[in-house]
């Protein structure tokens, strides 16, 4: 057997592929690939062997392809799938750092707004000393974002997202602690707090990175009706620097005209916007599987 991708499956009828993910399965059938479903659900609650039970023993190459993991989670499959003959294409480590900030910030640091972070269980709130530490290491008063390792509460934004002033700490206590409130168990490695910067209205670009290169470049899932085609002349180098095979970037035009990267992402677990035609993506990621 060729390539393998790993979808979710849907809940309501475990032999289908979750809903979600229906037209990128036909693509994959289209490019000559195979399609095989995981239990998405028993992989979250810890089962990683049940999730995997349908997946065949035989051995080969496999793209994950569905919703977003947790590293450890995504650990746990590559283990399951391990047993079973299967090797993830992007390791766990790999993973890691594509999908959450500290894993991919070193690099990108020259082209991404300024971050500070703090490890940070689910449920416990830093201190207001600690969190002002934060914002001192991002070179004094001004706005930042709030946000964990993987994800800001950008639809909250006023009460658990946006700080106007880090100077003034007991406001960014309070938008902290109802950002860790909302994200509960969600929380994925601890608080990030990144410089807030003014970017132009024409939307944000999501470009597909396989093997160093862009396969596709696309709207954000949030804005798919602004198509901004960005500069990429500083970005490439930095996606090669960091080294893993298929992941996303997300970019913004700053008001000084500068290409800004805001998000960095594994491409497994990264959005395509619903009018967006898959099979290029998908015939791209089949043919990097063969080789």
């Amino acid at each position: 057997m060729g390539p393998v991708f790993l979808f979710s499956r849907d809940p309501l009828t475990p032999r289908r592929v979750d809903p979600e993910f229906a037209d990128e399965a036909r693509a994959v059938r289209a490019a000559g690939a195979t399609v095989t479903l995981i239990d998405h659900e028993a992989l979250v609650s810890g089962d990683a062997t049940g999730a995997v039970a349908r997946v065949p023993r035989e051995t080969g190459p496999a793209w994950y392809r569905g919703w977003m993991l947790p590293g450890d989670r995504y650990a746990e499959l590559a283990t399951a799938l391990a047993e079973r003959g299967r090797t993830l294409l992007t390791s766990p480590e790999r993973y890691r750092t594509a999908h959450e900030l500290p894993g991919w910030y070193a690099v990108f640091a020259p082209l991404t707004p300024p971050s500070a972070w703090l490890p940070t269980a689910p449920g416990h709130t830093p201190a207001e000393s600690e969190l002002a530490r934060m914002a001192a290491r991002l070179g004094g008063a001004g706005p930042v974002v709030v946000k964990d390792w993987v994800k800001s509460r950008k639809h909250e934004w006023d009460e658990a997202c946006y700080v106007p002033e880090t100077a003034d700490t007991g406001r960014l206590a309070a938008v902290v602690a109802r950002f860790v409130e909302l994200q509960g168990d969600f929380l994925t490695g601890g608080v990030v707090l990144r410089r807030f910067e003014h970017y132009q209205p024409v939307g944000e670009a999501r470009v597909w990175w396989l093997d160093g290169e862009p396969v596709h470049i696309g709207p954000h899932p949030d804005s798919p009706a602004l198509r901004p085609a960005p500069d990429l002349t500083d970005v490439g180098p930095a996606v090669r620097e960091l080294g893993c095979r298929f992941i996303t970037t997300d970019l913004a035009l700053r008001e000084d005209g500068r290409w800004r990267v805001v998000e960095v992402g594994d491409g497994q677990v990264s959005g395509l916007p619903r009018d967006t035609d898959p099979q290029p993506l998908f015939t791209a990621l089949a043919t990097a599987a063969a080789r």
